[in-house]
Formats: C-alpha cells, structure tokens, sequence
C-alpha cells in the first residue's frame, strides 16, 4: 500500500465513524459537530485524490454552509440543545439491522464492481475549469434544485419560528 492509500483509508475509517456519531448520539449539537468531523474527513479524502477545488468547495460549502444553516435551524425554531427523549427511539435494534445490512450490501457492490480498477492521480485532475464545466453543464438542475431544496428549509425554519413565538405571546384571553 502507498502512503496515499494508507491516508485515504483513515480519513475513510475518521468518515464512517463520525457518520456513525452523528446519527447515534441523543445530542442534536454534537450531531451537527460530528457532521463537521467528517465533512472535514471527505475533504481530506479529495485532497488526497488531487481533487482540490472539490476539497475546497466541500470544505466552505458543506462544512461553512450546511453546518451553519443546520445549527441556525436549531436556534431558529428553539430545539432542545441537551440530551432529548424525543431523540430516541425504541426502534433502535431493528433500524440497526437495516443500517448494517445495508452497508454489507453497499460494500459488496462496490467491492465486486470495482476490485480490480485503479484510478490513476494526474496533479490537476480536479481542477477548476474541469468541476466548473461538470457542474454547469450536465448537473446544472440537480445543482439548482438543490439550492431552492435549502432556501426552502431555511424560510420553513423561520415560519415555525415565528408560530412559535406568536402562540407564546398570546394572553389567555385571546385563546
């Protein structure tokens, strides 16, 4: 194994585990936290590809954007910061199997399908002009829709805000 693939495969163990953290904890800011971890741990494994305006781009889109919106959608509509019951469930077990038998899937797929290929690292493979030209030519509309899909979000987090607010502020006579 090269030093690449020893990286690329701890900054793939430092993914899968903060992943697994931030679906398990009770804790929905140290979810958003472990959300960072391995945003921060996929943009590793893009610079290890040469892939590094991808890197960039992952770094300031989904770890400063996604992350942020996120955590204001928290504060906007006043969820609770500690441990929450109603962060848990008693389906735990069975959504565990799930997860489990979906990643044996997952793994064998992959593993059949792609054994024996290698991807040969050319420096500037992920260059600006050619993600660019990706991006705003042939996925374009998931690109956009994508961004209305996280508009819709934050303006929905503000409106249960308000509501919220609103019905607090009310006296009982108004009722």
């Amino acid at each position: 194994m090269t030093t690449a693939e020893i990286v690329f495969t701890a900054l793939g163990v430092v993914a899968v585990a903060a992943g697994v953290v931030t679906v398990t904890t009770k804790q929905i800011v140290h979810a958003a936290l472990w959300l960072v971890v391995c945003f921060g741990a996929v943009a590793g494994m893009y610079l290890v590809l040469t892939a590094e305006f991808v890197a960039w781009v992952q770094v300031l889109i989904y770890v400063g954007s996604i992350v942020v919106l996120l955590l204001f959608g928290i504060m906007l509509t006043r969820a609770p910061v500690g441990p929450a019951a109603g962060l848990d469930s008693p389906n735990r077990p069975w959504a565990l199997v799930v997860a489990a038998a979906t990643a044996v899937v997952l793994v064998t797929v992959l593993w059949r399908g792609f054994k024996d290929a290698r991807i040969e690292l050319e420096p500037g493979g992920g260059s600006g002009e050619a993600i660019g030209a990706a991006v705003f030519r042939q996925w374009v509309l998931p690109f956009e829709v994508l961004s209305v899909l996280l508009l819709a979000a934050l303006v929905g987090a503000i409106v249960l805000s308000k509501a919220k607010r609103a019905a607090r502020s009310r006296t009982p006579e108004e009722g």
